[in-house]
């Protein structure tokens, strides 16, 4: 099963290939060459073929494609590609996904074993299909919130406030699916300290990671989205509460919701160096 790992999510142009290198030394979670909206349309055939490039380092962490559109002739012309890597990726982001039927193109063309898939939505189309489009295929993994392109297609303002609710419903959507959320960039490249307060804001909603636009912007995401000792430490306390009834901890009332979030959160990121190993409900020690 694909992990929930993925607090920060690092694309490089795929006709950039003296980068690649940097996208993989980032410290990113998920690493992604792009073939969609950095490639002008004139170089889209020359980014098809240089994007096999970006998955033949084998240190690098996991590795996936942002491809084009299902509904442009260029978005099927990289799908077809895919299947011809020297090495394969590891997922797809597949953007301005508007119905189930753009995840089933993809589960169709690409075979019986097709990568992870991520869904892109940002479009007014997609917001509306959350629900289908989140219950399409089992090659999906996750969805991705497309702030810019949102935005435009409302004539709205590029800010947070207005599309808090929009991000919501992705969350929702994501969540109710078992799927990942991965919320859209920060897109200002020097303003470290609102990346940081947008991750936050993100984080608090419920989405997994974010969207990185600059390696500078890799630790902010991955120290935002990473819980710290003291969380897991408290984590730890509440499991070892048990998850039976209601618990005081820290002063604080505890029930079977806390008690699932904190056993997701050490499963997720582990104990903290001086926890002790807890007992499992099954058996044996976690």
């Amino acid at each position: 099963m694909f992990s929930r790992y993925c607090r920060s999510v690092l694309s490089v142009p795929a006709t950039a290939p003296l980068r690649f290198t940097s996208c993989h030394r980032s410290g990113a979670d998920m690493c992604v060459v792009d073939l969609e909206d950095s490639v002008s349309p004139h170089r889209k055939d020359e980014a098809r073929q240089g994007a096999p490039e970006f998955f033949k380092d084998p240190s690098a962490p996991r590795c996936g494609i942002r491809v084009n559109a299902v509904t442009d002739p260029d978005g099927l012309r990289d799908l077809l590609a895919l299947p011809h890597y020297p090495v394969r990726p590891s997922f797809v982001h597949l953007p301005k996904v508007e119905s189930p039927r753009d995840i089933e193109i993809v589960d169709h063309v690409l075979g019986d074993d097709p990568p992870d898939l991520f869904a892109v939505i940002e479009t007014p189309r997609g917001v509306q299909n959350l629900a289908a489009i989140a219950g399409a295929g089992s090659s999906l993994r996750g969805l991705i919130f497309g702030a810019a392109d949102y935005a435009a297609a409302l004539g709205i303002a590029l800010d947070w406030e207005p599309l808090v609710a929009a991000r919501a419903m992705v969350v929702n959507a994501a969540r109710a699916a078992g799927l990942l959320a991965i919320d859209s960039p920060t897109f200002e490249l020097g303003d470290v300290a609102l990346v940081r307060e947008e991750a936050t804001k993100a984080r608090r909603l419920g989405f997994s990671g974010k969207i990185a636009v600059h390696p500078r912007q890799v630790p902010v995401l991955t120290e935002v989205f990473s819980p710290d000792t003291d969380q897991l430490a408290h984590a730890g306390r509440i499991v070892a509460a048990g998850g039976n009834g209601v618990a005081t901890v820290d002063g604080r009332m505890v029930g079977k919701p806390f008690f699932e979030e904190s056993r997701r959160l050490l499963d997720e990121f582990g104990h903290p160096p001086a926890q002790p190993l807890l007992p499992h409900p099954d058996g044996g020690l976690r």
